[in-house]
């Protein structure tokens, strides 16, 4: 009972699984072997997950989906961060042998006319140009010509639907194109028989081709990571693999070279180019103690780094992982979809049975020639083109974002994103930078600089936010900062040194006037400031008020942008924030923003509940961490910053980047993919019902009753992976 109660769970990776018949297949196989309690299968991630109570072992399992004529490349754990590790090497593995509709051209990195499918297709076409040619030169071999080119296309076909029917699916594709072909056969219509089964076998080659590329769209991001990496260690500097990398290590990024794990500067600057993973065309400028990704590319300077993620748990290697995930969950869309697929196809076939049998028996028809349009209606029934149109479209978009940095944790988030009407902002870290600034440095009786000096020496060593920030700046503006001593805090009111051989204080106004008495007019100015959001820190050196430092958590350099574009697509926007109602104003003033303030992480979940009673559909966007409750609450929560782990688990959906425009192009890519998936769905029904008709009316025959199927499912692949395209783009993911 405790194994019932726990069940184990493996993930297979599994090749040659890429249109919808191949999930059906393995997923009715698998649930009939015993101990086996649930099966998830996804096409786009090429993954199968089997929870099972130990009664069945792993090889039994994988010996089941070997049976169907599919290649397992690899078993683990399911959740375990092995598999993730290991993915970019069995892109490289080569299968040799089962059915394939043709990942494994990539997966081996070779051509796919060297695959067996592709060579498969290749013999069949040349099987059909001999029997043609030699019908047209010996009239009297034509049928058996034909008949055996067939059959190089078709028993291969016919082994993989017996192995299926026996496990559970007696209606698969494979099934229906040999009922179809053999049926062909026996009213006489040979040629065409050769003919149906060619373009078949071409229709899976470019089904797999198309869908293979979806697939490979964020595996690619595998391989932005080195290979390689330059470890210092006792002054010495060597080369080690990357995956062999520990936190904590220290590490040598040479201009040029790609970043090869996360890590944080711990000396030198350099312009980052970070184009690779967050799709920004502008370099970053970075130094001391600032984040890097792996994969992002040095620009002109040496730096020392801290490795601060293992490989397994990198940046690149996460949303590879997250994606996968996502991928392995279904949307309310496809989920419906696979349902009526399970009535549609046993539907299709009656009809099929009818259309060939009651016109000749009732009506007197050519028992040849209705035979012959029920065997089209078999091949026009096929439903793979309907259940793939959903979960392609998912799977690009999902891929899309991801490399853009908008990681959304399945279709049922994909779909819920492009309804939100509301969208509730936290403050810190999320429309603004979530550190101070320095805004305004006033020079009294010093100058700026010598002001900003001061400030500098009395916070050297501090790593309060606000020293930091004065820091930050007195670096920025090459400042010389002079040596203290006698340096001491000041409790709840700011800090001494002596400099130079001064006395200096560094504090609140309120503290400096204890000190130095404040004119009227610099009480006003000072007031000002701190109305508009900034805290102030005045210097005092001796008995004089030498100036004043303020800064603030600045907005977001596209905030504005961001929330504009928001509300130009008819969200509302709200910000919800914990601090106090001046500085909030302040900040809200500045983006043009609907502000609530001084709440506590319930209020904002209560805020957030009363808006979803209210009838929106509301986005809480926060940092992950004081806002889970009201991001946990809302319709969808959007977890924004930095890819911690924290921003990656627990909310609905992560901007990885940080920037607030984000979110608008996560919801213009919900909107963009629906949109997708309703034109995938009009073509895979309108193609059936327009070749439905044309049949009927003997106007069409198996070859487009062919077309209608896998011609359809080509197409709408093809139209999904246009979401892997930029918005705006004119085509699809450049190769």
């Amino acid at each position: 009972m405790s194994d019932i109660a726990q069940p184990t769970k493996i993930r297979l990776r599994v090749e040659g699984m890429d249109c919808a018949s191949c999930a059906t297949k393995i997923e009715n196989a698998l649930q009939r072997l015993p101990g086996v309690q649930d099966v998830v299968v996804s096409v786009p991630a090429g993954t199968v997950i089997v929870s099972h109570d130990g009664s069945e072992a792993d090889d039994g399992i994988c010996q089941r989906v070997s049976d169907l004529g599919y290649r397992v490349a690899q078993v683990d754990a399911a959740g375990s961060s092995n598999h993730r590790q290991q993915q970019a090497n069995d892109e490289a593995s080569s299968p040799e042998d089962g059915h394939s509709h043709l990942h494994e051209h990539t997966s081996s990195g070779g051509a796919w006319w060297r695959t067996r499918k592709g060579i498969l297709t290749i013999a069949s076409g040349m099987a059909l140009a001999v029997a043609y040619v030699l019908g047209k030169a010996v009239p009297t071999t034509e049928h058996w010509a034909f008949l055996l080119a067939m059959l190089v296309g078709l028993v291969p076909i016919a082994r993989r639907a017996v192995s299926a029917a026996r496990v559970g699916t007696p209606f698969s594709i494979e099934m229906l194109m040999s009922v179809a072909a053999i049926g062909a056969v026996v009213i006489g219509a040979t040629e065409e028989a050769a003919t149906v089964v060619f373009l078949f076998l071409i229709g899976e080659l470019l089904e797999g081709v198309a869908a293979s590329r979806a697939r490979a769209s964020i595996q690619d991001l595998t391989r932005l990571v080195p290979k390689t990496a330059r470890v210092e260690e006792d002054g010495q500097v060597r080369e080690v693999q990357a995956e062999t990398l520990a936190v904590g290590a220290l590490i040598q990024v040479r201009p040029g070279d790609r970043i090869p794990a996360d890590g944080m500067i711990v000396s030198g600057q350099s312009a980052i180019d970070e184009a690779p993973v967050t799709g920004e065309s502008t370099p970053v400028r970075k130094g001391p103690d600032d984040t890097l990704f792996a994969g992002t590319v040095n620009g002109d300077g040496l730096l020392r780094v801290r490795v601060t993620a293992a490989a397994a748990d990198n940046t690149i290697a996460r949303v590879v992982r997250l994606v996968e995930e996502a991928q392995e969950s279904k949307a309310p869309t496809e989920r419906f979809i696979d349902r009526f697929s399970r009535f549609y196809t046993p539907g299709v076939v009656a009809v099929a049975i009818l259309v060939a049998v009651v016109p000749p028996l009732l009506f007197g028809g050519v028992w040849s020639n209705w035979i012959y349009k029920g065997l089209a209606i078999l091949l026009i029934g096929c439903p793979c083109a309907l259940v793939i149109s959903t979960p392609a479209a998912i799977a690009a978009s999902l891929s899309a974002g991801a490399r853009r940095g908008l990681l959304l944790k399945g279709g049922a988030v994909l779909e819920q994103v492009g309804k939100v009407t509301m969208a509730c902002f936290d403050k810190t870290g999320t429309l603004t930078a979530g550190k101070p600034q320095v805004t305004d440095v006033i020079g009294l009786a010093r100058s700026e600089n010598d002001v900003l000096g001061f400030a500098a020496a009395l916070e050297a060593g501090s790593s309060h936010p606000l020293a930091t920030a004065i820091l930050a700046e007195a670096h920025k503006r090459d400042i010389p900062i002079p040596a203290t001593s006698e340096s001491e805090a000041v409790g709840g009111k700011g800090i001494r040194a002596r400099v130079d051989g001064l006395h200096v204080f560094l504090g609140s106004p309120s503290a400096a006037a204890e000190i130095v008495s404040l004119k009227p007019d610099d009480e006003l100015r000072f007031a000002g400031l701190t109305d508009e959001g900034k805290t102030v820190s005045v210097l005092v050196i001796g008995q004089l008020l030498a100036g004043a430092i303020a800064m603030r958590d600045e907005p977001r350099p596209d905030a504005v942008k961001g929330l504009k574009l928001l509300n130009e697509a008819g969200i509302k926007t709200v910000m919800l924030t914990g601090d106090n109602q001046r500085t909030a104003a302040a900040v809200g003033k500045q983006l043009g923003i609907e502000v609530q303030a001084g709440l506590l992480p319930q209020d904002k979940q209560r805020i957030v509940a009363q808006f979803r009673n209210a009838g929106w559909t509301v986005a809480k966007i926060g940092d992950g961490i004081n806002d889970a409750p009201a991001l946990a609450a809302a319709d969808v929560g959007i977890a924004m910053g930095g890819g911690t782990d924290v921003a990656l688990e627990t909310a609905d959906a992560a901007v990885l980047h940080g920037r607030v425009s984000d979110v608008a192009a996560m919801v213009d890519l919900s909107k963009r993919t629906m949109v997708n998936i309703r034109q995938n769905i009009a073509v895979a029904l309108g193609l059936k019902a327009v070749f439905l008709v044309t049949t009927m009316a003997g106007l069409t025959g198996l070859w487009a009753a062919i077309l209608a199927d896998t011609g359809a499912t080509v197409l709408v692949t093809l139209n999904a992976l246009r979401l892997l395209a930029p918005p705006g783009a004119d085509q699809a993911d450049e190769k």
